[in-house]
């Protein structure tokens, strides 16, 4: 039988990201954190999207957004990154392929 949950009800209807998941996101802005490029960071859990906000400082706006949204999986993709200005920089399936956007700016920031 399973563990009741703290919050009957309202754990099983929101989108999580994975510890996979995690664990790609975390390592992109823990190389973006050594390049002095972002400072910190926000996650939000809701019905029908996960988000991962990265910010340069904390009292600003997101610099970027990074969405799960598993309703359009077999869409549009379910993963996106997108800007200050709510543009969508990259949209698709593949986690690691999305965020490939985001680790060009890491390479022009070394150079």
């Amino acid at each position: 039988m399973n563990a009741p949950t703290p919050f009957p009800g309202r754990q099983d209807d929101r989108v999580a990201f994975d510890r996979g998941e995690l664990a790609v996101i975390l390592g992109l802005y823990g190389r973006m954190v050594s390049a002095g490029e972002w400072r910190d960071y926000g996650m939000s859990f809701l019905r029908d999207v996960a988000v991962f906000s990265v910010f340069r400082r904390a009292a600003e706006h997101p610099l970027y957004r990074i969405e799960k949204r598993p309703k359009l999986r077999n869409r549009q993709g379910q993963y996106a990154v997108i800007g200050m200005d709510g543009q969508i920089l990259k949209r698709g399936g593949e986690l690691k392929t999305v965020l490939r956007v985001l680790e060009r700016k890491l390479i022009r920031s070394v150079e």
